[in-house]
């Protein structure tokens, strides 16, 4: 790879050499995708209409990203790819059954989804953790960023997942603040396990 590779690919293809079969496809061009936008569109009455556009997925070992991907900034990819590679992880521990089985079953599959928010929370742990040592400490704990990470559990975006902002709060400082300490103390990523309320 030259020197002149984007963090991007860098990342890629360190995703690459933990998981081999690891493939990126863009939404836009795979009949699958659309099926499920189509779905999401009727199950969550509109509320979900983006999926083809702004969100990142990953099933089965893919990763299945929006149109957007291509004009996203290098550094907000490697977050994104990093919030991802959480739920590679997450997908090689479970299998794909018991991963799907997770994400869509306890408690409910819309409106109380406390498998998929557990999942998320280990995942939107990363995306924070990622933002503190690629953006500043300052853009994690940036208000916007909160609030968009706190919609996506509360929002028809996941599926009203889970609805208690309360809670979700309570999560988000504490992810935060384990993630100042480990600033703080230089430990870094190594040995930290994701938070969850």
């Amino acid at each position: 790879m030259s020197a002149a590779a984007t963090h991007t690919e860098r990342f890629l293809e360190e995703i690459r050499r933990e998981f081999p079969s690891f493939r990126l496809i863009h939404k836009r061009d795979d009949r699958f995708s659309r099926l499920i936008d189509a779905a999401l569109r009727v199950v969550t009455l509109g509320g979900q209409r983006e999926y083809l556009t702004r969100y990142h997925t990953v099933i089965a070992g893919r990763l299945y990203v929006p149109a957007c991907w291509d004009d996203e900034d290098d550094l907000d990819r490697v977050i994104v790819l990093r919030h991802e590679r959480v739920h590679l992880r997450q997908s090689r521990r479970y299998g794909f059954i018991g991963m799907a089985a997770i994400y869509l079953v306890p408690i409910f599959p819309l409106g109380l989804a406390y498998g998929r928010a557990r999942i998320e929370w280990e995942a939107y742990t990363e995306s924070l953790r990622a933002t503190a040592e690629l953006r500043g400490l300052d853009a994690a704990r940036h208000p916007a960023l909160r609030a968009h990470i706190m919609k996506q559990f509360t929002s028809a975006a996941y599926g009203w997942m889970w609805p208690f902002p309360g809670q979700l709060s309570r999560w988000y400082d504490e992810a935060l603040a384990a993630i100042e300490a480990e600033s703080s103390t230089g430990r870094g990523a190594a040995g930290y396990d994701a938070a969850t309320p």
